[in-house]
């Protein structure tokens, strides 16, 4: 499969500090994608913004891949608001 074959989809994630999203990067990127021969996802972390670039053989896959992706940030995120620290404290 020739990389112009691919679909790339790219989502930047902002959230209220740059552990908050270290945090949501760790915990989603433990999940391997179930489909790994289709879709090719990178993660990384730019000051507070999680960025989820996605490589898919169709759009179809795109969008399903997107959809659980943005789940998983939605849940990451209301977990870290309810039972994380507060980013603007400092942990010595």
């Amino acid at each position: 499969m020739n990389s112009t074959d691919w679909h790339t989809i790219t989502v930047e994630i902002p959230f209220a500090s740059s552990k908050h999203a270290s945090i949501a990067k760790q915990v989603i990127e433990v999940d391997a994608e179930l489909q790994p021969h289709a879709v090719k996802r990178e993660l990384s972390v730019e000051d507070e913004k999680l960025i989820a670039t996605f490589h898919t053989l169709t759009v179809r896959l795109a969008r399903l891949t997107l959809n659980a992706f943005l789940e998983n940030v939605d849940l990451v995120a209301r977990t870290i608001e309810e039972f994380g620290d507060d980013p603007g404290q400092r942990t010595l």
